[in-house]
């Protein structure tokens, strides 16, 4: 009994301490910054945004890509096919921006499973400049978005990125994916990347030119079965880091669905576990209802209120989540512990079907992630609000 007693303490006291030592990073890296100007050297920046479908703020987020403020930089938006009902609003946001250098290029061809990189293909080949920003539909960019990404960069970086911070949640299910997005998984990510051990994500990626045209283009992205899981190899098979900007970017959400959230939730974790299983691993110890337990057991061997000890661990625990949010000036609301509470009593069950299963669908369609890592799609209802792996 001792010996249960002393583990269980270990327990619950080590992944409080990673706990807190996650918040305390992302605290650090994710609170709001005063705008960086640009300078008048900056390089000159092609930004590659493809596009598929109407989302519920593509008028703002895809027109945010006329306001930085930012000397030299293009934009080139990617459709698949001329009959994508985003491509009108495409065309009237640069026929409104004529000042702004940019274009519309419309063809899919198939160098990949990944319809995101057979899409953004086309643009790759013609982008002017050799720093190459390629940014999700879904992202809203702030003035100072390519300023941002570019302080990032160090002499051993290969890839800069930004994880989604979701904004503006439309309803319970919204703020759900909000407990997903922000506290939790950019929480981690900035933890990961505090400790020297960033990943890709693929909502905003910084690339110079001739550091992936040397891997194999975007080809060598095609390697994995998520661009972003191949993009992380691709950087440290050259020996580099990624890394992540301060202050990471906006995703607003808007209406969202449970079927939406579950299916968007199952897909990263069933890519992470067949693109990192290691680290895929421990993410079963990442959500509070373990700990919160084992205080109330730890509790009550010692005659004291399972209860009384397991609320006070569940507020250190949560308020530590809510200093972070805070801090960062993320959505919270009164339902907010509600939200982080249900989120990790889902992540076992998330955890195990993402071991389960390959099945994933994405934007309309269903794939199966195989052994060999390719990507068999037929095509199902559409998802709204995710363009992106």
């Amino acid at each position: 009994m001792a010996i249960a007693l002393s583990l269980a303490e270990a327990f619950c006291l080590s992944l409080l301490t990673i706990h807190i030592a996650s918040v305390a990073a992302g605290i650090v890296r994710c609170r709001p910054r005063p705008r960086l100007p640009a300078k008048r050297d900056a390089p000159g920046v092609s930004l590659l945004r493809p596009v598929c479908g109407l989302e519920n703020f593509s008028e703002e987020t895809l027109g945010s890509s006329f306001a930085l403020d930012y000397p030299d930089y293009e934009i080139v938006f990617c459709a698949a096919s001329e009959k994508d009902p985003v491509v009108p609003l495409v065309r009237r946001l640069i026929a409104a921006h004529p000042r702004v250098p940019a274009r519309l290029l419309i063809g899919d061809q198939r160098i990949s499973h990944n319809p995101k990189l057979n899409n953004l293909f086309k643009g790759w080949q013609v982008a002017a400049h050799d720093w190459i920003v390629i940014a999700d539909s879904n992202v809203l960019m702030p003035r100072d978005y390519v300023q941002r990404l570019l302080a990032a960069w160090r002499p051993d970086t290969g890839l800069v990125c930004s994880p989604p911070i979701g904004c503006r949640p439309s309803g319970f299910w919204a703020e759900l994916e909000c407990a997903f997005l922000n506290s939790y998984q950019a929480r981690w990510q900035y933890f990961a990347d505090t400790l020297g051990l960033g990943f890709a994500q693929g909502k905003s990626m910084l690339w110079r030119r001739d550091e992936l045209d040397r891997a194999g283009g975007l080809r060598a992205l095609a390697s994995e079965i998520a661009e972003d899981a191949a993009s992380t190899k691709v950087v440290r098979a050259n020996d580099k880091r990624v890394r992540l900007v301060d202050c990471p970017f906006d995703q607003p959400l808007g209406y969202r669905t449970a079927v939406e959230v579950w299916r968007r939730q199952l897909r990263w974790a069933r890519l992470r576990r067949a693109a990192f299983p290691t680290c895929y691993l421990p993410e079963i110890l990442t959500g509070g209802v373990g700990p919160i337990l084992a205080s109330g057991l730890i509790a009550a061997s010692l005659d004291f209120s399972p209860f009384g000890c397991a609320l006070a661990f569940g507020v250190l625990w949560y308020g530590a989540e809510a200093a972070l949010a805070y801090a960062a000036g993320w959505p919270l609301s009164l339902r907010a512990v509600t939200t982080w509470m249900l989120r990790d009593l889902l992540l076992p069950t998330l955890w195990i079907a993402g071991w389960v299963g390959n099945e994933i669908v994405w934007h309309g369609n269903q794939m199966d992630v195989g052994e060999s890592g390719l990507l068999e799609t037929t095509a199902v209802a559409t998802e709204s609000g995710d363009h992106g792996f």
